[in-house]
């Protein structure tokens, strides 16, 4: 039998481990759950286990990731298009409601199905994150929803009163299993998108935004990352707006997308200083939610909107950045393969999508040096 390599030992050994951590969590729910148990059921030691997860809260949020990124691979579109907002909002609520755990569950069982962060992120700068994470994942609802049929206002504000029931409707059942109708909760979730909710102003920092940098960049934009949304790779040198938002700073590529000019391809690019804990956070999120997403609209209503994770740095340094935090905005437009303005800061991503139109007819795509 051939010796694994290094690489496939240690690949092996955290597939080990989360095995174990997922049925100790499920045994026994967040706050109860022990790493030397955890250690004991993978026949590793707690070294070998802290070696490959920093701590119980990454190691939870590594078996909630993975499973709704199983859950996201194995979603299937439906056989029929919803044919307004409102049907679509509903039927997203149904998907979305599959997981509430049922009055016979164990409470750690419900805590794994719900994908629950109760008790789990006790810390201020975790749960802004959170915060913007849903804001993240209410846009991406809106655009689905905005490629309905007759949807012709923006579905923001509706996507989040959705998502705040779904999660009100979690909680609750959380502590009171069984507790909650959700066929009536998918009814209410589809009226959601029939209220009449005054468009938000634009964000008040907009006017005062610096203008986007112009530049004539060569680069070598990194291959082999997928888009999160469809799973196709993404070729960041395509025309279009390229934005790095750090998780705190999510929210702010509707600006982006807002901004930017029919058929311009729009790339959020996700970076953290924490890849064991805010990144999977914002993994988790992102797959749960694209998982109902893909199993309610086609691909081709999917959110036009391109996410990929930068967890190596490599996009980054691609843009001339040594580093990125959680607290990072900057962004490029690129056309004909070269980079054409840059912005960085507050309102960065806003700027550079308003860039003046490039020329580009007179521009031919440089080989990547």
């Amino acid at each position: 039998m051939a010796r694994l390599t290094r690489a496939q030992q240690q690949q092996r050994t955290r597939d080990t481990v989360l095995v174990a951590a997922r049925e100790e969590f499920a045994e026994y729910g967040y706050a109860e759950a022990k790493v030397d148990r955890i250690a004991e059921r993978a026949e590793l030691t707690r070294g070998a286990v802290y070696s490959n997860f920093t701590g119980k809260r990454a190691l939870y949020l590594a078996v909630l990731a993975e499973a709704a990124e199983r859950a996201r691979a194995a979603a299937e579109p439906p056989r029929e298009s919803p044919d307004s907002a409102g049907r679509a909002l509903g039927a997203f609520a149904r998907v979305w409601l599959e997981r509430l755990p049922l009055a016979g569950d164990t409470p750690g069982s419900g805590h794994l199905q719900l994908r629950s962060l109760s008790g789990v992120l006790d810390t201020a700068p975790a749960r802004a994150a959170l915060a913007e994470l849903v804001r993240f994942d209410a846009l991406l609802l809106a655009l689905a929803l905005e490629s309905c049929p007759g949807s012709g206002a923006r579905m923001v504000r509706p996507a989040v009163l959705a998502l705040t029931l779904l999660h009100g409707a979690a909680g609750l059942t959380e502590n009171a299993p069984g507790i909650g109708d959700p066929f009536d909760l998918a009814d209410a979730a589809e009226h959601l998108a029939g209220i009449a909710l005054t468009d938000d102003a634009e964000p008040p920092h907009l006017p005062f935004v610096v203008p986007a940098r112009p530049t004539e960049d060569r680069w070598a934009a990194p291959g082999g990352l997928p888009d999160e949304i469809t799973g196709r790779p993404v070729d960041l040198g395509d025309d279009g707006v390229v934005v790095a938002l750090g998780v705190a700073r999510l929210s702010a590529a509707e600006e982006a997308v807002r901004a930017a000019r029919p058929g311009d391809e729009v790339t959020i690019v996700v970076v953290t200083d924490d890849p064991a804990e805010t990144g999977r956070l914002a993994r988790l999120r992102l797959f749960d939610l694209v998982g109902c997403l893909r199993r309610v609209f086609a691909a081709g209503e999917l959110p036009r909107l391109r996410v990929v994770f930068d967890d190596d740095g490599a996009v980054a340094a691609a843009l001339g950045r040594d580093s990125a935090d959680d607290g990072t905005e900057f962004a490029v437009r690129v056309a004909g393969g070269l980079i054409v303005a840059r912005g960085e800061g507050r309102g960065a991503g806003h700027a550079v999508a308003c860039h003046g139109a490039v020329d580009r007819g007179r521009r031919k795509r440089p080989e990547a040096t």
